[in-house]
């Protein structure tokens, strides 16, 4: 089976990859998988699942623990696209917790990913049986061992009295894990680079505002990247949305992204991000982790991160891989580069403001479409649509992502006021939806 995932995924596994699958599927040990953002965690783990899952048995067996929903989310996604057979969902808070035990009733699903408290919600209430799962997976787990979780994730473990192995998995080690995770022993697969280090293929800039309100020095150095895709990095929700509120009005295309947001907000963020309808995300360090957002060619501190594990995170949304990257510290007067970034930092030349374009437009833009899974509408369905009713290519479309009420669909920022005028009132599959921008 696993053959054949790879072959419809169309990847050859790495060597952390390879490694973890080998200690989780022919080991008898819990495994801790120490490895950079973006190296492929996830398959990582959820490989051997599907041969260590019964297919035959409706209960849930395994448990994927994530420090927040996006994550979740996107793991199950991860899965559903590997084709397994095996079935999974998502849990997490932000919506009725009666609504998701309804889904679970239809679905069965045989691994669960969800968030810490929503877990525990599904245990409490009956809704999850804990008697089939052996295995917990900790994804993030230096985040979803924090203090703030420590007593979901206690309560979580102390549910479960049939698990048999746990596999934690990180960018950056925990201080300790604590004891009542109940690790037995352990096999530690560790291909982190040198944390005291910066990779080679990322290369590190200082650039100096000369007032305290670094927004007019952001705006610059944006202009001055062009339209490549860049990930600004404040601490709070607030300044999130100010920064925002400032580049929009400076004519950038933005999305913003943090933890305040309700989840269709968050979604609809990410999405527009990710498949370049907006090239620039300004996000707090909830962006930093987990999130699968290839080519990213820039990130930029505007303020700086709060430790050395941030920092580490931060940096690794960029030069995944074997790609290039650059890393930006954009400093106030009496601001200084935390002392633990130890890395060659050369000072970025700005070019003269006169001189610089105007901001840049991405080449796509996203649509949104009131109708989903739910309604029999697929990825194919969609760009059926958008061809026949929309008058566009095949080239002139990009991602498309179906959910269960509504879709998201990437088209060429050229064609979407024809696009919106030509399917005003026509039907998909015979239903009349809503079709309009998302900004």
């Amino acid at each position: 089976m696993v053959d054949r995932i790879l072959d419809k995924l169309g990847i050859e596994l790495n060597d952390m990859q390879q490694d973890s699958m080998q200690a989780i599927l022919h080991g008898n040990k819990d495994v801790v998988v120490l490895s950079p953002t973006g190296s492929g965690k996830t398959l990582a783990y959820l490989l051997p699942l599907t041969q260590l899952i019964d297919a035959t048995d409706d209960e849930a067996q395994a448990v994927v623990v994530t420090p927040g929903r996006e994550l979740a989310l996107q793991s199950a996604n991860v899965l559903k696209n590997m084709g397994s057979g095996l079935r999974a969902m998502a849990c997490y808070g932000g919506r009725a917790t009666m609504d998701e035990h309804r889904v679970m009733k239809q679905v069965r699903p045989q691994i669960v990913f969800g968030t810490p408290g929503r877990l525990n919600d599904h245990l409490d209430k009956g809704n999850l049986s804990p008697y089939h799962i052996k295995y917990l997976i900790i994804d993030e787990f230096d985040k979803c061992l924090e203090m703030g979780f420590q007593d979901e994730m206690s309560r979580l473990i102390k549910s479960l009295p049939g698990l048999r192995r746990h596999f934690l998995l990180s960018a950056t080690e925990a201080e300790e894990i604590p004891h009542f995770v109940h690790m037995g022993r352990v096999e530690k697969i560790d291909y982190r680079v040198d944390e005291d280090q910066v990779p080679d293929r990322v290369h590190i800039y200082k650039v100096d505002s000369p007032v305290k309100d670094k927004l007019e020095s952001l705006s610059l150095l944006l202009r001055s990247l062009g339209d490549q895709s860049t990930i600004v990095f404040l601490n709070y929700r607030d300044s999130v949305e100010r920064t925002n509120k400032y580049l929009v009005e400076q004519g950038f295309s933005t999305s913003f992204f943090h933890g305040g947001l309700e989840q269709k907000e968050r979604e609809a963020s990410l999405y527009r991000f990710s498949n370049g309808s907006a090239n620039i995300l300004v996000s707090t360090d909830l962006a930093s982790r987990g999130l699968d957002i290839p080519d990213i060619d820039n990130i930029i501190h505007y303020h700086m991160p709060e430790s050395e594990d941030g920092y580490i995170h931060r940096v690794g949304r960029t030069a995944r891989w074997e790609a290039q990257g650059k890393a930006f510290f954009l400093l106030g007067p009496e601001e200084h580069i935390p002392e633990y970034v130890d890395a060659e930092i050369e000072n970025y030349e700005m070019p003269v403001a006169d001189l610089l374009p105007a901001p840049a437009k991405p080449k796509m833009a996203t649509i949104y479409i009131g109708k989903g899974k739910k309604d029999k509408i697929s990825k194919g369905d969609i760009l059926g649509f958008l061809c026949k009713k929309g008058g566009l290519q095949s080239a002139e479309i990009g991602k498309i992502d179906v959910n269960d009420r509504y879709a998201y669909a990437a088209i060429s920022r050229t064609k979407l006021r024809s696009v919106l005028n030509n399917v005003k009132g026509e039907k998909i599959k015979g239903v009349k939806t809503i079709v309009e921008e998302v900004r």
